[in-house]
């Protein structure tokens, strides 16, 4: 299911690890990127277990392919793929996702790579950035946490 959600996306994890190391910084039990990418990558597995992300998740693609597709009423399509600043529900969702992986530290995340929008992000439409950007915040979030925790763990 999960390799579905990324085949349907045409997003691949490698694609998420990719951008969240655009913006990674050295942090206590992160301190390389290579090690950053090893710690990542487990929040991501850890985060992708959870079916209540899934939902958020496929939701997101479903409203990308609705307002893609002139089914959401008194969304324009051709307004759509301009990522109307009158549309907030998708930084509504994407924050939701963000916060319900790591909480406010979460949000923080998400805003960063919202505003920025590496990599993968500046070429997915207005709902996919957004969900993309939620769950690389949370999981990030999670990855300078769990890599803090390890350090004072390793001491």
């Amino acid at each position: 299911m999960t390799d579905d959600f990324f085949k349907q996306t045409g997003i691949t994890r490698e694609d998420i690890i990719d951008t969240a190391m655009l913006l990674w910084f050295p942090h206590p039990g992160v301190e390389t990127e290579t090690r950053a990418r090893e710690v990542f990558s487990s929040e991501l597995r850890r985060a992708l277990a959870d079916p209540n992300l899934w939902v958020l998740l496929h939701v997101g693609v479903a409203l990308e392919r609705d307002a893609r597709e002139g089914r959401i009423p008194k969304l324009d399509p051709v307004a759509y793929e301009e990522d109307l600043t009158c549309l907030i529900a998708d930084e509504v969702l994407g924050m939701a996702i963000a916060m319900y992986i790591s909480g406010y530290k979460g949000h923080f995340d998400y805003a960063r790579f919202d505003r920025q929008k590496p990599g993968i992000l500046g070429s997915l439409g207005p709902f996919l950035d957004d969900i993309v950007a939620g769950l690389i915040g949370g999981v990030s979030a999670n990855m300078y946490d769990r890599g803090a925790a390890d350090a004072t763990t390793l001491r």
